[in-house]
């Protein structure tokens, strides 16, 4: 461990060094953190991009009594290490181990959770009015990127936030780049700082006139970037009621630590809510991620002086490959297909239903709630939207969803990846809850395919009705399953019977078919694929009702108001009085981890299933083996 680095236990000693040290720790802190990420994986490009910054901010403000909120948090890897959890680094992401985003409960540092975008600046003002309120001397500072910028959250807190009186600071981190390219207005804007024709001539004209004059050239292009800030984003962010500084270098300490100390100032004055604006770069330091820092963005392990390499076997192919193909197949057939994504091209797998279809592919921004209304509105006009979302971020656009589209009945399809457990990014990322909040309003439909054949199937049975539905599916890759080569889909609303047993019949909704069918082997019980978890299949579960003693429900969702919750109503409803046994996700945000050891531990996994189903059902199962033996 490097001599400056390993005396930093937390920020009060970074505030111990001079100046001059922090040039030499930021070096060792990028280095420290690139051969931690490559050694456990993680998000790497964004972190490389926010060493400089978050020294600055640690060594300006008096953390943890100021209180730095960063938004989405997946570029807090320094601040983690410089606030005590640099020997824990090694356990990031791992069950057990520290998060890959900020958790209160990780840290007195961590003033707040956060995992999705843009909830920096409201919960800064929280904080921050809160001190008033309390009479607390202390500042709120967001750290928010350009991307989390499009959200509309964030500005409607910046509206509020200019007429109130907090000691607030807004960083925007302009690095240019979410996690897929940054797309609208706001970006282009604050694109010109660096682009725009004037300032380009002009640098061109001054570069020939001042080349022999090196001290007026340097003066040159101060005044240079002075202009830029005048003119370019200042007026947008001082119309909210910001003072706004920048845009500065945020990889030069030399420029920030002054910069942020006149902003502390301002803040210890009650001089009104800051917006310091400043440029980063992401992947900073690292050659290979600022090439490419999509590809770093969240890489696995991988060796720094070689970099990402291509694995030795081809990767099975995953349900977002399944879905990227069936989109520009689909796209194909029928013209009136549009896609869309709030800023997940890469993670929902549409970079190459963009090349092909430009014009019918559109990147709202991180803007979840904006991408299901406008989806509405070209369904109005008789075009087909297929909306491309995690779970996890639909949730974000609920009310659009019931108000502007199922309320309306329009035929859009709701993509749904990353359902169920997501290893790794944990409960934030987690899409535990579709079913139970999609299911309960009126027009929806809900598809659970069980492998990677039935997904590109039921995503066609969902592009051809006329109202609107998701088509749930996992991320990473299933069993194997070969697809289909053309577009046929699967009956609406119905499942099938998978294997014939006796006594018990377990009901799979989703990939956990597979174990099911495994411990079914072991317990002699009938299996059903449901295959959907509305609407129901009630033909299919009358008849596996009246023919066996128990029903076992499976799902990789939360069991509240879940798919099982779904059986038991039609159940309620058809009169039948058969026990069941719901297994499913439990009333509990499930911590990040190897996904196949969290379905383990929950009991989700073929011995767990059957270890469930033998402990509900130990009578019957024993009364079929004595009928079965006699027999």
């Amino acid at each position: 461990m490097s001599s400056l680095l390993s005396h930093i236990q937390s920020p009060a000693d970074l505030r111990r060094l001079s100046r001059t040290q922090l040039h030499p720790l930021a070096d060792e802190l990028r280095a420290f953190l690139l051969d931690s990420v490559a050694r456990t994986g993680g998000h790497l490009s964004s972190n490389l991009g926010t060493v400089e910054l978050t020294v600055a901010l640690h060594y300006v403000f008096n953390t943890p009594e100021d209180r730095l909120v960063w938004d989405v948090g997946h570029q807090t890897y320094p601040h983690k290490i410089l606030t005590g959890r640099r020997d824990r680094m090694h356990s990031l992401r791992q069950q057990g181990g520290i998060s890959g985003f900020p958790r209160r409960e990780e840290s007195e540092y961590d003033t707040f959770g956060t995992a999705h975008s843009s909830t920096s600046i409201s919960a800064a003002l929280g904080m921050a009015l809160a001190a008033k309120i309390k009479g607390e001397n202390r500042n709120a500072v967001a750290i928010i990127g350009d991307g989390a910028m499009t959200a509309g959250m964030a500005f409607e807190a910046l509206n509020n936030a200019g007429v109130a009186d907090g000691r607030l600071l807004v960083v925007l981190n302009d690095n240019d780049m979410s996690i897929s390219p940054p797309v609208g207005a706001l970006n282009r804007y604050l694109a010109q700082l660096m682009s725009g024709q004037f300032y380009a001539a002009a640098k061109n004209v001054g570069k020939q006139v001042l080349k022999n004059a090196p001290p007026l050239f340097e003066l040159a292009k101060r005044l240079e970037e002075q202009a830029k800030g005048m003119v370019v984003p200042a007026t947008l962010f001082e119309k909210f009621g910001f003072n706004y500084i920048g845009p500065i270098d945020g990889h030069d300490l030399d420029s920030l630590i002054p910069t942020l100390e006149n902003i502390r100032h301002l803040l210890d004055t009650d001089s009104g809510p800051q917006f310091l604006h400043v440029v980063t770069k992401k992947g900073q330091g690292y050659k290979q991620a600022e090439a490419d820092p999509v590809a770093y963005h969240g890489p696995g392990k991988f060796d720094p002086a070689v970099g990402l390499t291509q694995p030795a076997a081809p990767p099975k192919t995953t349900f977002t490959q399944v879905f990227g193909q069936w989109l520009c197949d689909m796209a194909a057939a029928d013209p009136r297909l549009v896609g869309i994504t709030p800023a997940m091209r890469e993670g929902s797998g549409m970079v190459e239903f963009e090349r092909r279809f430009p014009a019918r592919y559109f990147d709202v921004g991180i803007a979840e709630q904006h991408a299901v209304t406008f989806a509405a509105g070209l369904a109005c006009e008789g075009l087909k939207p297929v909306v491309a979302i995690y779970s996890t971020f639909l949730q974000r656009g609920y009310d659009q969803l019931i108000h502007d589209v199922a309320l309306q009945n329009l035929p859009v399809v709701f993509a749904l990846d990353r359902a169920g457990l997501v290893g790794a990014d944990g409960a934030t990322h987690a899409g535990a809850y579709d079913i139970a909040f999609l299911r309960c309003i009126p027009n929806m439909a809900v598809a659970c395919p069980a492998d990677e054949a039935e997904c590109r199937q039921l995503l066609s049975t969902a592009f051809e009705q006329n109202h609107p539905v998701a088509v749930r599916y996992p991320r990473g890759a299933g069993v194997g399953a070969v697809q289909p080569a053309g577009l046929d889909g699967l009956p609406y609303g119905r499942g099938e019977w998978t294997r014939k047993g006796q006594g018990v019949a377990i009901l799979a909704f989703g990939t956990l078919l597979h174990p099911a069918l495994a411990a079914a082997e072991k317990l002699g019980a009938s299996v059903a694929n449901m295959r959907w978890a509305k609407p129901i299949d009630v033909d299919l579960l009358r008849e596996l009702a009246q023919s066996h003693q128990a029903l076992v429900t499976l799902e990789e969702g939360c069991l509240q108001g879940g798919a099982g919750s779904a059986v038991l109503e039609a159940l309620q409803a058809e009169g039948f009085n058969v026990p069941v046994l719901q297994l499913g996700l439990p009333d509990e945000f499930i911590e990040h981890g190897d996904p196949a050891r969290l379905l383990a531990m929950l009991g989700l996994d073929a011995a767990g299933i059957e270890r469930s189903v033998r402990q509900r059902f130990a009578d019957l199962l024993a009364a079929g083996a004595g009928l079965k033996a006699a027999a």
